[in-house]
């Protein structure tokens, strides 16, 4: 799961089913009742047609936390001044090295690749809101320059900020398509 979308969606099957949760967040759920097999495959019926996935692998659910804990850093309101490698680690309770071989393994890109992905989505998006001039945006997503965040997003955009901020068809990605095409490069 990766939006508030999804988390209403995800509790209303689970109120069809006559499932009550502890909590709904972000990737995960926790259900008061032990369910039957039966019960779970009418659960994960459901959130298939929904476009949503229930996973009992312990490795896919360790990448969909790895890729929410990804999306929450990038569109985190405050400005978020942390080494990335250890704040991973340290949310996911697991050293950052196998994290990053095993979404490389699953996803086909690296967690950096994966990052840099969302950060030029939400600098996009910040752009958009003409709120903040670039230098703003480069502190606010924590680049040590605004060459550093201008190289970066030309790099995946093919364009200057300043030529995306001047065009009149800004396009931006969903959330969930983000990183998927340099999956399949």
């Amino acid at each position: 799961m990766v939006s508030a979308r999804c988390k209403i969606v995800v509790k209303e099957e689970l109120k069809k089913l006559g499932l009550h949760y502890v909590f709904v967040d972000l990737g995960e759920i926790e259900i008061m009742e032990k369910i039957s097999p039966e019960l779970r495959e009418k659960l994960k019926a459901a959130l298939f047609l929904s476009g949503l996935e229930l996973m009992d692998d312990k490795k896919a659910m360790l990448i969909e936390k790895i890729r929410t804990a990804i999306i929450e850093l990038v569109h985190h309101e405050g400005t978020i001044k942390v080494n990335f490698s250890d704040y991973l680690s340290e949310k996911l309770q697991h050293d950052y090295t196998y994290l990053a071989n095993l979404f490389s393994e699953v996803e086909g890109t690296s967690i950096a690749q994966f990052l840099i992905s969302h950060k030029v989505e939400r600098i996009k998006e910040l752009i958009m809101y003409g709120e903040l001039n670039i230098t703003e945006i480069a502190w606010k997503m924590d680049y040590s320059s605004v060459a550093h965040l201008s190289n970066q997003f030309k790099k995946v955009t093919g364009l200057s900020p300043s030529h995306f901020k001047n065009l009149k068809d800004k396009r931006r990605s969903p959330i969930e398509a983000v990183g998927m095409a340099s999956s399949m490069n």
